[in-house]
């Protein structure tokens, strides 16, 4: 038998392994196996397809190496929707295996070093460098390590260069060892051990400890908590942890308990996840509004299995979504409701474990290697209705029943993935999941993206629409400031106008709370010197570096490089550098000056790092245990804050001045969205500020009209054949020269205009030409919808591989965004 097996690299053909006799009972299609790879190395593979057909390559095929599972941890489905993204996306089916399977279920193998023991010391000493020599003497100390263990205990960098010189100096050998990332959870357990019934050997336990009263305490406690005396009752598992607890007691006296033979201490394997709060299996009461949504969703499934729902800010999305789960929960079937970010699943997973209890099952970025692989197994073992909470890569978890697929904030662009590949948008491989299980699509948002609603004003997606807040409570007032004025009049102190100093104030004394809005992290965009107008940049990349003053550090948002504030200018030498703009962390900085009796969190990716502070920052926020939050766009994504009564926008025009085809629609969602933060249990307010009021996008935003604002979009999307009228596909190109770079973008540029003609645009170089020190140029193709994107990529894959048989192009990173957000 041989296998055809896909392996987690960026290579287009799938790899043939034979399958030992002694294996072939536990190998099946959707089967994780280890196997050898180029010289020595192991990897993960996933077996896509099973033949006894002997394959006609002349050379050696290598044998499967173990199979870890006793079954598929791939169901068909999935298979089937890794061969949609690899052709939709333009990418290999390795990419999309990488990035499906948790890192908990790849076993891969690790490089390790260790003397020769084979040779003279003294003689191989003297052909080596200091820096080797030192690897070596470690190694003598130490013994076997891994390449990254021994990077750490030496502190020397380019560590695999250096073992492959040492290697060939006969110094070292290496090996490749296996290494299993995923571990179950186990906790230990103790049983009564004698048999259940017998009176007379149960007296006889009691007799035995009557004498050593904590271990009497500790038996007699174990024997009340397993329900053990208690005769149509099942026995109840006791972990060692809760036992010790409710006695007091100290892990030797069970010990001591298990050398008599009275109790039997065992390890079992537990979930990671277990929901113990409080299940009231009550579902929200509806308002008559959201009825007739709900029974208009029931009714557009019949004819569209993707339907809309276009509800304003605060109108209840969620209760109907309730509603719909249970519905799909009670017919046995499993449901998948997406968020654009893990700040939403917070919020969202407490009222939901609170009506469906352990039925809730959670999956994000955030979980450790481990739990992300628990989940996985826990869905491929079961197949059990339950709806799973999560962001982009719950798309990815092997579902068996899937009834239903809910995508909340459907226009975020937080769903797509832009590095590495595949550079997928979840929305779609949802719409596409759902329709490979013949499970219907709910998209919901109150600012739907353009070709959402254009599908759903065409007839080709259901539309259902909730109109009103769910209260109702009438939606926020905005007031824009011109800033240009503002700032002519003296009215403008740091990032605020006067006037949105004031209404801060008047909400915070009145017992509200007030979000702060800007789109940029760090303390200020940049850092300058006065004297000559030099500008820090990235060594690596053409942008400039942002201040962050709490570190005393100049960062590239980019790549990473960071340096610390420089005290003189690095250009004149003199004591003049400046900081220019506003970032959040200048803006905390100034909220706590002018409004110093007020409590002030702040909200961006720097604040949020560690697993636990984004859902510490929004409980504290919640039980209003601060005023003023002060936050990047990861505050306008659906978050609820009952207490927030005014929302402050401090950069609008930052949002809405980008170059790029999707600025405005990006702005008008997101500045709505931010302003559907406030005033959601009473009357709130809204102030934008901005220097250019009379802008579309803040003309229609005042008046909270999305239907005009995506007539006047559409309209252009239509003139300048746009996405829903065309297909975009950017190509990147990169290369560590840059006339190389120009060169070979030219060239690729010039052959696809010879196959798809005025369809191709540019090349040029992108908004940041120069990441890491790769010089980058963009293509963009304008394909029409109906276009087969298989044959688009046939074209794309061929053009470059012509290209690359020019060895003085070698060195070339290309990539496809398809799609692009």
């Amino acid at each position: 038998m041989y296998a055809e097996v896909l392996l987690p690299l960026p290579l287009e053909p799938t790899f043939t392994y034979q399958v030992p006799v002694g294996l072939s009972a536990s190998v099946s299609v959707g089967s994780r196996v280890v196997v050898p790879f180029g010289r020595g190395k192991f990897y993960t593979g996933i077996v896509v397809a099973l033949t006894p057909v002997a394959p006609e390559q002349t050379f050696e095929i290598k044998a499967i190496a173990s199979v870890p599972d006793g079954g598929p941890v791939v169901r068909h489905p999935q298979l089937k929707l890794w061969d949609w993204m690899s052709a939709y996306y333009l990418c290999t089916r390795g990419d999309v295996m990488r990035a499906a399977l948790p890192a908990g279920l790849k076993i891969e193998s690790e490089t390790a070093v260790e003397v020769n023991p084979d040779v003279d010391g003294a003689e191989i000493a003297a052909t080596l460098t200091d820096r080797e020599a030192h690897l070596w003497q470690t190694l003598h100390a130490k013994g076997k390590m891994t390449l990254a263990q021994l990077s750490r205990e030496t502190g020397v960098k380019g560590i695999a260069a250096m073992a492959h010189r040492m290697l060939a100096k006969g110094a070292v050998i290496v090996s490749e060892n296996l290494r299993q990332r995923f571990r179950p959870k186990k906790e230990t357990c103790v049983r009564v051990a004698i048999p259940r019934g017998d009176e007379e050997a149960l007296r006889r336990a009691f007799a035995e400890v009557a004498k050593a009263p904590k271990q009497e305490l500790v038996f007699m406690t174990l024997v009340e908590m397993t329900a053990f005396t208690r005769q149509g009752h099942d026995l109840t598992e006791v972990t060692r942890a809760d036992l010790l607890e409710r006695t007091g007691a100290t892990t030797p006296i069970v010990a001591a308990l298990a050398q008599k033979g009275l109790v039997e201490v065992y390890t079992r394997e537990t979930a990671r996840f277990r929901y113990t709060g409080p299940v009231s299996g009550q579902l929200p009461t509806l308002s008559q509004p959201q009825q007739t949504a709900l029974a208009q969703i029931h009714q557009t499934f019949k004819d569209h299995k993707i339907t809309l729902l276009h509800g304003v800010t605060a109108s209840g999305k969620t209760e109907v979504y309730m509603h719909l789960i249970d519905h799909v929960l009670r017919n046995k079937m499993q449901v998948l409701y997406l968020v654009p970010e893990i700040a939403l699943t917070t919020q969202l997973t407490a009222r939901i474990q609170r009506v469906f209890g352990d039925k809730v099952v959670i999956y994000h970025s955030r979980f450790s290697d481990n739990e992300r692989a628990e989940t996985w197994q826990r869905l491929l073992r079961t197949g059990e209705p339950c709806v799973v909470i999560g962001a982009r890569s719950a798309v990815f978890l092997p579902f068996a029943k899937l009834g239903l697929v809910i995508v909340d904030e459907e226009h975020e662009s937080s769903y797509k993935q832009y590095d590495p590949a595949p550079r997928y948008n979840a929305r779609d491989v949802a719409i596409m999941l759902a329709a490979m299980h013949g499970a219907g699509t709910l998209l919901g948002s109150a600012t739907p993206s353009v070709e959402t609603y254009y599908k759903a004003q065409t007839g080709k997606f259901g539309l259902v629409e909730l109109t009103e807040r769910y209260a109702p409570v009438p939606l926020p007032a905005i007031q824009v400031i011109d800033m240009t004025r503002a700032r002519k009049a003296g009215q403008v102190q740091g990032p605020f106008a006067r006037d949105t100093v004031a209404q801060a104030r008047e909400h915070i004394r009145a017992g509200g709370q007030v979000i702060f809005f800007h789109n940029r992290r760090g303390y200020a965009p940049l850092a300058r010197c006065k004297a000559c107008a030099f500008v820090p940049k990235c060594q690596n990349c053409d942008v400039s570096l942002t201040v962050h003053r709490r570190t005393g550090r100049l960062v590239c948002h980019y790549c990473g490089f960071s340096m610390p504030i420089p005290e003189t200018c690095p250009n004149c030498q003199e004591p003049a550098i400046d900081t220019l703009g506003f970032g959040t962390e200048r803006i905390e900085d100034d909220v706590q000056e002018t409004f110093s009796d007020a409590r002030t969190l702040r909200m961006d990716l720097d604040t949020t790092r560690n697993k636990d502070d984004l859902s510490q920052i929004i409980d504290a926020f919640s039980q209003h245990r601060a005023d003023i939050l002060v936050g990047t766009q990861m505050v306008t994504k659906g978050l609820d804050f009952a207490g927030v009564s005014m929302v402050g926008v401090l950069g609008a025009d930052a949002v809405i001045n980008y170059p790029d085809f999707r600025a405005a629609e990006r702005a008008f969602n997101m500045l709505e969205q931010v302003s559907g933060r406030a005033g959601r249990q009473g009357r709130g307010a809204v102030v934008v500020q901005t220097a250019d009021p009379s802008h579309p996008v803040i003309r229609f935003l005042r008046e909270h009209d999305y239907r005009g604002f995506y007539g006047h979009e559409i309209q252009e999307r239509q003139a300048f054949s746009y996405p829903p009228f065309a297909r975009i596909i950017y190509i990147y190109l990169k290369h560590r020269d840059a006339r190389v770079a120009d060169d070979i973008a030219a060239r690729y540029g010039a052959e696809l205009r010879t196959l798809l003609g005025n369809r191709v645009f540019g090349p040029e170089e992108p908004h940041v030409a120069r990441v890491q020190n790769l010089y980058i140029r963009k293509i963009m193709l304008k394909i029409e919808p109906q276009a087969s994107m298989a044959r688009v990529k046939e074209l794309l894959r061929a053009t470059y591989v012509r290209l690359m048989q020019d060895p003085a192009l070698r060195g070339l990173t290309l990539h496809y965004d398809v799609d692009p957000q």
